[in-house]
């Protein structure tokens, strides 16, 4: 690692206590910081990661934030999702101390290349497929960021020579500050975390944060496709390049031939890549077929557009099992191909009754007590030749941590109709 002497003997404050929290925590110890970590939170999953820190000299404070916390900080490391308004960022900007994410943190710290890649949709496959790619080229390459292991975790193992295939999403862009990724791309963009961002124009102000300091001699690669994305080269520095969507080939995969073009990687050893992959955890994971009912889990859906795209990728009938924790998406976008793919919408979650004023009248809807109870409603509903589509549209903080959980659970609880 480079850098390290900055953060030797240095206190700092980590905001936020889950996987991105512990792991910065752990790194910045093993650097000689003096770290305290502090989170809102007093959960099983924050007292399970008391005991993965790597030393006894960390200090925690769980379940509230106190200003006497802060007494004598001077960094603060934000985990991605924390709220702009807690309170502890608010006192780190009263009392004008640096705050930066957990991205920009391992980034300071990382000797190898990195290609950042985010979007609204498809940046989890198009990361994980670039990392395939570089692995088969023979290079040495490290999948991580929002996918995977933390950045942090990951940026003690590399070295000059390197590569780093790093999803990243809009929250943790907000917090870089001298980020600087050789390659960065920007799949599309469209109406996501309004729940967060005030409008359509704060969220891309977010996204396009990956390109803010990258030069002449570094690259943007870019959907010529998407509208919204093609009109953000007038404000890069770097080399503009643009995919565009090829006969026999999704956008996906055409924005991994553009990486693999930059990188003098030969295509047909891309293709190759292409033709073997199999796709990622949770997204349009096939789990089984039972009694000719297809089983798909899409946990990681948490937009309009990914339901659509699910859908669009479907050749039978459809039950579909959506609902979660409201983001401000707009759900009438995926209303055309309901009515042409949807037999049956089984909804869970907080957003359940505005889900249902959406598509009430245009589908069959039916609500769920659970995701147990939905999965069995959505079976019952189902006959050979159907296909039951986990793809919630929504976040999952209302009954899991994450759509790890939410996707795990969709395979036992369907695993269990099995047995």
């Amino acid at each position: 690692m480079k850098n390290t002497d900055y953060f030797k003997g240095r206190r700092v404050l980590v905001i936020g206590f889950g996987r991105s929290g512990l792991s910065s925590a752990n790194l910045l110890s093993e650097l000689g910081s003096q770290v305290k970590v502090t989170d809102s939170q007093d959960n099983p999953l924050t007292r399970q990661n008391l005991k993965r820190l790597n030393s006894k000299d960390i200090k925690v404070e769980l379940g509230r934030h106190s200003r006497e916390f802060l007494a004598g900080i001077e960094l603060i490391v934000v985990s991605p999702g924390v709220a702009n308004d807690a309170l502890p960022l608010l006192w780190g900007k009263e009392a004008k101390i640096p705050v930066i994410g957990e991205i920009e943190l391992a980034w300071r710290l990382c000797p190898a290349q990195v290609i950042a890649i985010t979007g609204t949709c498809g940046k989890t496959t198009v990361t994980t497929l670039v990392g395939r790619l570089i692995e088969a080229w023979g290079k040495k390459v490290f999948t991580c960021g929002n996918i995977g292991n933390p950045f942090t975790q990951e940026v003690g193992k590399m070295q000059e020579g390197d590569f780093v295939s790093l999803e990243v999403s809009s929250f943790q862009l907000e917090a870089i500050d001298g980020f600087k990724p050789k390659i960065s791309m920007i799949l599309n963009l469209s109406r996501n975390h309004l729940d967060r961002y005030n409008g359509m124009q704060d969220y891309i102000s977010a996204k396009e944060r990956i390109f803010k300091n990258q030069g002449p001699s570094d690259y943007l690669v870019l959907n010529y496709d998407d509208e919204a994305v093609r009109n953000l080269s007038s404000k890069a520095c770097a080399k503009t390049v643009y995919f565009k969507k090829e006969e026999g080939l999704n956008p996906n995969q055409s924005a991994v031939l553009k990486i693999a073009e930059i990188l003098g990687i030969d295509k047909r050893l891309a293709m190759d890549t292409l033709a073997d992959f199999k796709g990622v955890e949770h997204r349009m994971e096939e789990v089984m077929d039972l009694r000719g009912v297809r089983f798909i889990n899409d946990s990681k859906s948490t937009t309009t557009e990914a339901t659509v795209w699910a859908l669009n990728t479907l050749s039978c009938p459809a039950i579909l099992i959506s609902g979660g924790r409201e983001k401000g998406n707009d759900y009438s976008r995926v209303l055309d191909i309901a009515r042409r793919k949807v037999k049956n919408l089984v909804l869970i979650g907080e957003a359940s009754d505005r889900i249902h004023s959406v598509f009430s009248g245009s589908i069959n809807v039916s609500r769920a007590d659970s995701l147990r109870d939905a999965v069995e409603k959505a079976f019952n509903l189902s006959k050979s030749g159907d296909c039951v589509l986990f793809s919630p549209m929504c976040k999952s903080f209302d009954m899991f941590a994450n759509y790890e959980e939410r996707g795990r659970a969709f395979k036992a609880l369907v695993g269990e109709l099995k047995s």
